[in-house]
């Protein structure tokens, strides 16, 4: 058996700074590097009555938070935007300073990977944000809803025919300098980006809850044929919670 860093692994004991170095990106990156955020139940659901709040918890919001004032851009999914009622990130004072002495810009864009352009342009992603979405979609999205979500503000990126590639879109966000994603779910995209071996780093959080039958895994849609390797990075704890980080091997 090995100790992990932390040697307690509470996660009240580390500083912010700690945190910070803990779950921070790899630096001089030259490409993409995704990492995924999700929270589970201890019988492996990933949402009670079809959201995740009733799995989380402070201690995994404070996880949550720290993955958007560190990332560059925050990729998810439609069907999670509309499920959870997405509006725009919001960065604290104290990590916007943190964020442009990394010479990031203040706050992250919320990415959107759809399809077909589900999203309402009068959703809170638009109405309450700071600053404009990105929409990843296809050539086969209704012109007319691409051109209502341009019109709202957001940045339109054609990333496939039918369906959105996710090697493409990642290759879109790298073009405007958006190497540290985020990656907020749901299920579905989650599962495409282990499908195309996209995922550098999995922070899973595991609530201390027995959720029953009929909730998903926090992977689904495309079958992997090889499991995908990784290493165990690190394990913080609180009140019940296991927050694991798991990174590529």
């Amino acid at each position: 058996m090995q100790q992990l860093w932390p040697p307690n692994g509470s996660r009240s004991d580390l500083s912010a700074a700690e945190l910070e170095q803990l779950y921070g990106y790899p630096e001089e990156l030259s490409k993409p590097w995704v990492q995924v955020n999700f929270v589970a139940s201890a019988d492996g659901a990933v949402t009670v009555a079809d959201r995740s709040e009733g799995l989380s918890h402070p201690a995994d919001k404070h996880i949550f938070g720290l993955g958007r004032a560190l990332c560059d851009v925050v990729l998810v999914g439609a069907g999670t935007v509309i499920a959870e009622n997405y509006r725009g990130a919001r960065v604290s004072a104290e990590r916007i300073e943190a964020r442009k002495r990394r010479g990031q810009a203040e706050i992250p864009p919320i990415a959107v990977v759809t399809a077909r352009c589900t999203i309402e342009p009068d959703s809170a992603l638009f109405t309450d944000a700071k600053v404009p979405p990105i929409i990843l979609t296809t050539e086969g999205a209704p012109r007319a809803r691409r051109e209502a979500l341009a019109d709202a503000g957001a940045e339109v990126i054609i990333a496939g025919p039918l369906t959105v590639e996710l090697t493409t879109a990642l290759a879109e966000l790298d073009r405007r300098g958006l190497r540290r994603v985020n990656c907020e779910g749901g299920p579905h995209l989650f599962g495409g980006l282990v499908s195309e071996d996209l995922v550098d780093q999995l922070c899973l959080t595991v609530a201390p809850l027995l959720a029953g039958g009929g909730a998903g895994r926090i992977a689904e849609g495309r079958e992997t044929l090889v499991p995908r390797k990784l290493a165990l990075a690190s394990i913080l704890h609180e009140d019940g919670l296991t927050m694991f980080r798991y990174r590529r091997r």
